[in-house]
């Protein structure tokens, strides 16, 4: 599906497109306008979603595959796509924030409920949520920005930011140790201003290096005797 600017329903304002209601398609969304488009509704397409200027729906945007645009990215309740999150602005969502891959704003990265990415976080800007914030890879925030959650945040990669970074900073509700902790593989950078910062070492760091004599040794048997077997 795209849409243009001969797209039914589609009205002109000052400064964007307006559709009235949800746009929904099985297969790819593509939106070719010279300005971003707002939908009082939900969008959502069975592929990939892809706009030259900012997108912002009033209720939530969603996609079994990518989602990409040149401006903003903004939902009033949530964003989630199967594959990653690209945004040239901010990406912004009065919920949650998922990806299946990486996340990727030019700008900011707000969520009022969680973050979760299954590769990379990255923000030109700040990254906040609510809750959690959690990649299977890397976490960075960009220049003098920070990073703010409610709850933890984790990350598998390294863990870096220009100012301060807050984690379990819940007024709701009692939380435990663990859900204020930071945990990372490497921290690179910044102040852990309120958190319990953890870090767990990158996997190359981890890994034992030994000689053929120290692992005969080891095991107690001759070096003649060793036989290596690969998986």
């Amino acid at each position: 599906m795209v849409i243009d600017k001969k797209f039914k329903g589609l009205v002109k304002e000052d400064f964007r497109y307006v559709f009235n209601g949800d746009i929904e398609t099985t297969e790819f969304l593509e939106v070719d306008l010279d300005m971003g488009l707002f939908v009082t509704g939900s969008i959502e397409a069975g592929e990939y979603i892809n706009a030259g200027w900012y997108v912002d729906a009033g209720e939530y945007i969603k996609a079994g595959e990518f989602i990409e645009a040149g401006g903003s990215i903004d939902a009033g309740e949530y964003i989630k796509a199967g594959g990653s999150i690209e945004a040239g602005g901010s990406i912004e969502a009065g919920g949650s924030i998922e990806a299946g891959e990486y996340i990727k704003a030019g700008g900011s990265i707000d969520a009022g409920e969680y973050i979760k990415a299954g590769g990379s976080i990255e923000a030109g800007g700040s990254i906040e949520a609510g809750e959690y914030i959690k990649a299977g890879g890397s976490i960075e925030a960009g220049g003098s920005s920070g990073i703010v959650a409610g709850l933890s945040i984790t990350c598998k990669g390294t863990l870096s930011f220009g100012l301060k970074a807050f984690a379990g900073i819940c007024s709701w509700r009692e939380i435990s140790e663990e859900e204020k902790t930071i945990t990372c593989e490497k921290f690179n950078g910044g102040v852990v201003e309120y958190g319990i910062l953890k870090e767990t070492g990158l996997e190359e760091d981890r890994k034992i290096e030994l000689s053929m004599d120290e692992i005969a040794q080891k095991f107690g048997v001759a070096v003649k005797d060793l036989k290596i077997k690969k998986g």
